[in-house]
């Protein structure tokens, strides 16, 4: 009886793996370095001198330049650095500047979006401070990081998932999971 039960275990977890891309098999069967940010994470460097230094609002230069950031377990200190599309641009704009919807999930001016692109998932995507736009390196896709990164040039589909953030005990921390579905989605 135990035999076939495991059996069976093993056949639902294949079953699932050939529905589910690779990302989600690994949150289905509970890998926490691949699980999207959640409500209470923390956020570390993901690269440079300071990599794996937990962000502080004091950190966030207002205007930029914005940092690439992955989220971190504030219960176990987890990184979530197991999935690329774990990759969070984060970057401090005025807030005066900010349309309602993304002033909403601001905090204290600190907006954050997922760093892949939503056309064919490049990333890398680069900064121009007197725009405050993100733009793809891949197609030139522009996003405005003031407007909930609204495609405002170029063929993406859809805009940059937005992470809902606030500041706890000077950290930037996420205030829940990103708005939509990161990176691209196939039709």
């Amino acid at each position: 009886m135990e035999q076939r039960r495991s059996l069976l275990k093993a056949a639902a977890v294949g079953g699932v793996a050939m529905v589910l891309p690779a990302a989600q098999v690994a949150q289905a069967q509970g890998n926490p370095k691949e699980a999207r940010p959640q409500e209470g994470d923390r956020f570390v460097l993901s690269e440079g001198d300071k990599k794996g230094a937990a962000v502080k609002l004091d950190d966030l230069k207002p205007g930029g330049p914005p940092v690439t950031v992955f989220p971190q377990d504030a219960k176990d200190g987890t990184v979530r650095d197991g999935s690329r599309l774990n990759q969070v641009l984060m970057v401090r704009l005025d807030e005066s500047q900010l349309k309602n919807d993304t002033k909403s999930r601001a905090a204290q001016g600190v907006v954050a979006y997922s760093a892949v692109c939503t056309h064919t998932g490049c990333d890398g995507l680069s900064w121009d401070a007197g725009k405050a736009m993100f733009k793809c390196p891949c197609h030139e896709t522009e996003f405005d990081a003031t407007d909930g990164a609204r495609v405002v040039a170029g063929p993406a589909p859809r805009r940059l998932p937005a992470l809902p953030l606030k500041i706890v005990e000077g950290y930037v921390t996420a205030a829940g999971a990103f708005t939509s579905r990161a990176g691209v989605i196939q039709t």
